[in-house]
């Protein structure tokens, strides 16, 4: 009776929650993928049923083929700098002894994180400005040539890129701080009474037990540059030459600048798709089976 008791209480501490997510996640997606087979523009009162002719264009839209590839490129780098990064700073405050000392160095790299992703935008947009923003003035004091860095091909992606990390490593470092007072001290230990020097403790003790810290930083990373937007729409808004233009922002525009809502709602059911099929692989591949 009790086990039943507990049983129905959890029932209905979900059935909210549940019922939230049900109109906010599963209605949206089933709507988008109704939308996908129609070509509606939501200025016209009635739309017109295609079928898959909206995923066939895609094959020849060359902006959206372009688009994809900069999503790839944009969520491989980043993800992998940010990993690195967070890993590294995580690693190096760890080793800091004085309490309140180590809270300060949290505390610092946690507050980006914060301020609204919008806001950061503008700041860095006005940071990269080519004839009085922060960067070219200390590329002018070091007598280097100033860089457009947002107008530039070569320069506009990686400079979005180093934004969203200042923006965003903050979070991960908490985790794998986290992730790293979890690991007990013995093995550290016993590594170095086997002679074991830093580089050994990193690559066969830290590595390895961070195993599943790693797979949750690395997941929750990937499925939030995947969805990367804001960034783009304030500081380049796909340009130069769409070398900026990430999926996300292509799907925004043929919504809501275009009125394409059926052929945008494919898109986003392939996004979709693409993002589900990374994280299945991802927890395949991170997956771990031991304890300590």
């Amino acid at each position: 009776m009790e086990y039943k008791g507990e049983r129905k209480f959890v029932l209905f501490s979900l059935i909210p929650i549940l019922l939230l997510f049900g109109v906010f996640a599963f209605i949206p997606i089933g709507w988008s993928l109704g939308l996908s087979v129609f070509k509606y523009n939501p200025l016209s009162a009635s739309a017109l049923f295609v079928g898959a002719d909206n995923y066939i264009r895609m094959l020849g839209d060359a902006v959206f083929l372009k688009s994809l590839w900069v999503t790839f490129k944009f969520v491989t780098i980043a993800v992998l700098a940010n990993i690195l990064i967070t890993l590294l700073i995580a690693m190096a405050i760890q080793r800091v002894r004085v309490r309140w000392l180590k809270d300060l160095f949290r505390t610092v790299f946690f507050l980006p994180t914060i301020a609204p992703l919008a806001g950061t935008a503008i700041v860095w947009s006005t940071m990269f400005n080519y004839h009085n923003g922060l960067f070219n003035m200390l590329l002018s004091k070091l007598h280097m040539a100033p860089i457009q860095w947002l107008s530039d091909p070569h320069y506009a992606l990686f400079s979005v890129i180093m934004m969203t990390l200042w923006a965003d490593i903050g979070y991960n470092v908490v985790l794998f701080m986290a992730g790293l007072d979890s690991i007990p001290d013995l093995y550290y230990e016993a590594a170095i009474l086997d002679g074991a020097n830093r580089w050994h403790l990193f690559r066969h003790v830290t590595v390895p037990l961070l195993r599943r810290t790693t797979l949750f930083v690395s997941v929750t990373t990937v499925v939030s540059y995947f969805q990367a937007f804001p960034q783009f729409q304030i500081m380049t808004k796909g340009e130069p030459f769409n070398e900026t233009r990430v999926l996300a922002l292509h799907i925004y525009e043929q919504a809501f600048s275009n009125s394409n809502m059926g052929y945008a709602s494919a898109m986003a059911t392939v996004f979709l798709i693409i993002i589900l099929l990374v994280t299945l692989l991802q927890l395949k591949w991170g997956r771990t089976q031991w304890e300590y």
